[in-house]
């Protein structure tokens, strides 16, 4: 039987967000055969592919066993596929070893609220000095705020968030749309790009 997902993963798309794009902007021309990433909630793997394809080491971490499968049929080189780990872990029960990068594109309000605190400082302080995180929040006027098993942050509780960071892009943004399914949807969302002191 289909996951509660698939339909998403039918519909979500092959590019990587733009927050993602932005960070690996501000890590330049490093060379990325040391750098490692953790995908958190990876969903299909559009951005983990991106990180993979510039030659980074990525764990790519999601809850479902769907979504690891098709990021594992993806068409991926040997040489990605040698830098590729996956894992089906929810964002409660999972670790990961220090990291450069801490991804999580539209995950992440998926937490629940219960456990968000302890997920956000194990994303802290998995960091490496230098190392960012780059992703997204959902605002407290998004419209699925009032589902009990996601976590929302108001926009002074998603700055707080990361007081220990140097913040290099925080875009707020709250506007009717629909969701990659196609349904209606107001959206209250942050993106973020910040970086460990």
């Amino acid at each position: 039987m289909p996951s509660a997902w698939t339909d998403y993963y039918e519909a979500a798309g092959s590019e990587p967000r733009p927050t993602l794009l932005e960070a690996l902007r501000r890590f330049g021309e490093e060379d990325p055969r040391e750098r490692f990433a953790v995908d958190l909630g990876c969903g299909t793997g559009r951005d983990t592919v991106e990180l993979l394809r510039r030659g980074w080491r990525v764990l790519a971490l999601d809850g479902t066993a769907e979504a690891i499968d098709r990021l594992r049929a993806l068409e991926l080189s040997g040489d990605e596929r040698g830098r590729l780990q996956t894992r089906v872990s929810r964002f409660e029960t999972a670790e990961w070893p220090p990291a450069d990068l801490v991804n999580s594109s539209f995950a992440l309000p998926f937490c629940p609220p219960g456990d968000f605190p302890a997920v956000w400082e194990r994303i802290e302080h998995s960091l490496r000095p230098g190392g960012r995180f780059s992703g997204h929040l959902f605002g407290d006027r998004d419209g699925w705020s009032n589902e009990d098993d996601m976590t929302f942050q108001t926009r002074a509780e998603a700055e707080a968030l990361l007081g220990r960071f140097e913040v290099e892009l925080f875009d707020e943004v709250e506007e009717d749309g629909s969701t990659a399914v196609g349904k209606p949807k107001h959206w209250h969302l942050f993106s973020v790009v910040a970086r460990r002191r």
